[in-house]
């Protein structure tokens, strides 16, 4: 549920109503159809930005590719140093 309520998965959504009340007595047009292929894209990416979320919350690896594969990263290495230097991290 923590992750349904993100700004990227929310926009999306009420992009796609806003689109959807738009088009209901419109005919279809490249215009429109650029539209929806848009939303299509935007919504995509903000449910794939969710799961990366969620896989580097419970330890798993995420791709490369991703955003949040840096910040992965980062914690993987500070994790590195306290071992070499003898602290025992924390388990989540």
């Amino acid at each position: 549920m923590n992750y349904l309520s993100g700004t990227g998965l929310i926009g999306a959504v009420m992009t796609g109503v806003t689109l959807l009340r738009g088009s209901r007595d419109t005919r279809l047009t490249w215009r429109s159809a650029l539209a929806w292929v848009s939303w299509g894209i935007s919504l995509a990416l903000a449910i794939g930005a969710v799961i990366d979320t969620r896989r580097a919350k419970q330890g798993r690896p995420v791709s490369p590719d991703s955003p949040v594969y840096a910040k992965q990263q980062r914690e993987h290495e500070k994790e590195a140093k306290k071992e070499s230097k003898g602290i025992k991290p924390l388990k989540r």
